[in-house]
């Protein structure tokens, strides 16, 4: 199961078409918010997504990887302690985590790419290097268990290199 941590005015492709991969390769998505039963709104195409649990109820132990699309809804979200906390725990377990464009700004506020290899969107190049981070200008750097790309014409590599990450899940008919 991936989780989706998200707010309000994400970039919308960063979010559909990793998802769409997700979904198509096996692996169940939930949404993570503020708040249980919200809706949040891309902030181009106007996507709709439903919250289905709140971020500060769950646990990364629920998860197998962590996907944080970008656009205003990282910057948003940095605001409150629970999805930091969240984005802290889920790099501490190991576990995959996808950030794209301003997704590094969660990680950023959860202190955890210092010493680092991170891509990410142009205007915050310079607060990944305050955090600590080495700056790579690619299309998609991983590093560990840390997957980041730069903005949505990356999305190609971002899936791919996201989807090694998790692997193909195999559905068997009972």
């Amino acid at each position: 199961m991936i989780a989706v941590l998200i707010g309000e005015r994400f970039e919308d492709s960063e979010y559909t078409e990793p998802v769409k991969a997700f979904r198509a390769a096996g692996h169940e998505v939930v949404h993570l918010g503020l708040k249980v039963g919200s809706t949040v709104t891309g902030k181009r195409e106007g996507t709709k997504v439903r919250i289905e649990r709140a971020v500060g109820d769950t646990v990364p132990d629920d998860y197998d990887a962590l996907l944080i699309p970008g656009g205003y809804s990282p910057d948003h979200l940095r605001a409150y302690d629970a999805p930091v906390e969240f984005v802290r725990a889920f790099m501490e377990s190991g576990k995959p985590v996808f950030a794209i464009c301003h997704g590094p700004q969660l990680l950023i506020t959860a202190r955890v790419i210092k010493g680092r290899r991170v891509t990410g969107w142009r205007s915050i190049v310079q607060d990944i290097k305050n955090a600590g981070a080495e700056f790579v200008d690619a299309e998609v750097v991983v590093d560990g268990n840390l997957v980041t790309s730069r903005r949505p014409s990356d999305l190609p590599a971002f899936i791919d290199a996201s989807l090694k990450k998790v692997g193909v899940m195999i559905t068997q008919s009972a």
